[in-house]
């Protein structure tokens, strides 16, 4: 700590208010005017507006409180270690706290700001709880804040503000960047089997493959604490938007039984997601190649079988990855809570194509080649945004330990 700076802890030097939440079965509560902030309104540094608003009776019925403007406040069970600045008097509900200085003159409200900035991995760690993670209001009130003079405090915040304000710059052109390289694929993608050309056919998916089921393994046949060697388990949760499969250590699961026979793929086998158990169905319908051994076929996996060899494997695969046929496979998926596909269903799909494979291995050739540059371009823009968020550490730890 720099010389002629002090540690307090926050308790010492900060009301800490908490928050509540009206009935929600009295609707007149909910038709005021009085900003009501949950863990959902903090999208911002600053919150400026709020999704309900609520009338002086709710704040009288009820546990919340009105907390001043240009304040403080934390998340300390949803969403915990989320901070932000209240841009208006704002009532909170007791997912979040307060924290108002009680001398101007010994702490500011925005170096409070940026130290509990600081603070997030710290509260994240402390918190317990099943289903959802909270902290308690002695552990907040014990946290050890630096308490530099005031002139000190100004020159820190001025450095962050000013650095910070470059930084979500720079954070910001490079996640366009990110989506810029790989658009450039997807529209290229989008127009080779939207426009074909001379020697092109378009039949359907069904005219040059089969797509077959697989076994329908029991629950309990999933485990996740098996040998390495034994073997794995493919599962939607496996595949990736951009056309790939990724095994770690929470989506992998292996088979703890002896697997019934013939249900081992062999490596570049295409595949098939038919099931997806999300809401905005990312991976419905989307391919992959079985690039390791010892994996078994589930049956919410398809599998590929082309009818002849006059067709390129992976021309398909880049034709499964347009936005076209996304599209047409979720607009014809069924289910409620879990959406489903078939394989009549995919088999159904238009499949514009040249019908020399030749051309075909061109084609493919020119995409395969395009999609590395774009990963490489992405692997870059990704380094620079995983640099960009250490130096934010980096910065915010020298502030508050005297070192800017």
């Amino acid at each position: 700590m720099k010389q002629g700076w002090q540690t307090k802890a926050l308790g010492e030097v900060c009301d800490v208010i908490g928050g509540g939440t009206p009935s929600k079965n009295n609707a007149a509560f909910y038709a005021g005017n009085i900003p009501w902030a949950t863990v959902r309104d903090m999208r911002h540094e600053v919150i400026t507006e709020t999704e309900c608003c609520i009338t002086k009776e709710a704040v009288r019925s009820s546990a919340t409180n009105v907390i001043p403007a240009n304040n403080v406040v934390i998340a300390t069970r949803v969403g915990l270690g989320k901070v932000c600045l209240l841009g208006q008097d704002t009532a909170i509900n007791q997912d979040l706290r307060a924290l108002i200085p009680r001398d101007n003159k010994t702490v500011s409200v925005r170096f409070l700001f940026w130290w509990l900035k600081t603070m997030a991995d710290t509260i994240i760690a402390e918190g317990t709880g099943a289903t959802v993670q909270g902290v308690k209001l002695p552990f907040i009130k014990s946290l050890q804040l630096p308490v530099p003079p005031l002139a000190d405090q100004r020159r820190v915040v001025r450095i962050l503000d000013e650095a910070f304000a470059e930084l979500a710059t720079v954070k910001a052109n490079t996640e366009k960047n990110l989506q810029n390289a790989r658009a450039v694929f997807e529209s290229r993608l989008e127009t080779v089997f939207a426009e074909g050309g001379e020697g092109w056919e378009e039949v359907t998916v069904g005219d040059v493959c089969d797509i077959k089921h697989g076994f329908a393994f029991d629950g309990a046949d999933f485990s996740s604490n098996v040998p390495d060697g034994s073997p794995l388990i493919i599962t939607p949760g496996n595949f990736t938007e951009d056309g790939r499969l990724l095994f770690n250590e929470k989506n992998t699961k292996r088979f703890s039984g002896s697997p019934p026979p013939g249900l081992s793929f062999e490596i570049d086998d295409l595949v098939v997601v038919m099931t997806d158990l999300s809401s905005k169905m990312k991976i419905l319908g989307k391919p992959a190649f079985i690039d390791r051994p010892n994996v078994l076929h589930n049956q919410r996996i398809g599998r590929v079988i082309l009818k002849t060899d006059d067709i390129n494997k992976r021309i398909l695969y880049y034709f499964m990855r347009t936005r076209r046929f996304s599209e047409n496979i979720k607009d014809t998926s069924t289910g409620t809570m879990v959406r489903h596909t078939a394989p009549r269903r995919i088999l159904a799909n238009s499949f514009l194509y040249p019908k020399k494979l030749k051309e075909q291995k061109a084609v493919v050739a020119k995409l395969d080649n395009l999609e590395a540059e774009t990963s490489r371009l992405a692997h870059l823009y990704q380094k620079k945004l995983s640099a960009l968020e250490d130096l934010r550490k980096s910065v915010l730890h020298k502030a508050f330990s005297g070192q800017l």
